[in-house]
């Protein structure tokens, strides 16, 4: 089970921290990503992490303002995001998946729940 957690409302410019948390003891056996969702719109990736956090891939739009990161021991991948604008307002889900791929959109071994966020111009 998967809980994403974090979101809120902000201002254009400001930042908050996202959390993924699993209630499962092989949670380092999965990569995680991030993905977001509009109203009327299919969910958009996001971020990527691999299992051992060796590698990370973030979507053109986001890269170098967030960052992915995973914390094995605590069961939880983070999501800090930065320097937020108001088209990045949506909810946010967490997705894992077992092997070498990073999890997609219609692949992937769980969801969780998302958090909303709200940036406001």
């Amino acid at each position: 089970q998967l809980q994403a957690s974090g979101g809120g409302l902000v201002q254009a410019g400001g930042s908050l921290r996202l959390s993924c948390t699993a209630s499962t003891r092989t949670f380092s056996s999965y990569n995680v990503g991030w993905f977001r969702k509009t109203p009327g719109k299919e969910h958009d990736f996001v971020a990527a992490i691999s299992r051992t956090a060796g590698t990370v891939h973030y979507a053109e739009r986001v890269e170098g303002r967030f960052t992915i990161s995973r914390d094995n021991a605590k069961n939880t991948v983070y999501l800090q995001m930065n320097n937020l604008r108001p088209e990045d307002t949506a909810v946010y889900s967490c997705a894992v998946r077992l092997g070498d791929l990073y999890p997609t959109i219609r692949n992937s071994d769980a969801w969780g729940q998302g958090t909303q966020v709200t940036v406001s111009s």
